[in-house]
């Protein structure tokens, strides 16, 4: 069975994190996607944080 861990999205503008995602451990680098912020309003680069 493969180990999944869960991941949190941060905004890089305000810093609050809005999206939970679930991925593989094995996977190497930080996730870098450019979601809608609700607190900002708009689409910003939300960044994996722990």
């Amino acid at each position: 069975m493969a180990e999944r861990v869960i991941i949190v999205m941060a905004c890089s503008v305000c810093k609050n994190r809005n999206y939970y995602f679930e991925r593989g451990k094995k996977q190497e680098g930080k996730l870098d996607l450019k979601k809608f912020c609700k607190n900002c309003g708009k689409r910003t680069k939300h960044r994996e944080t722990k």
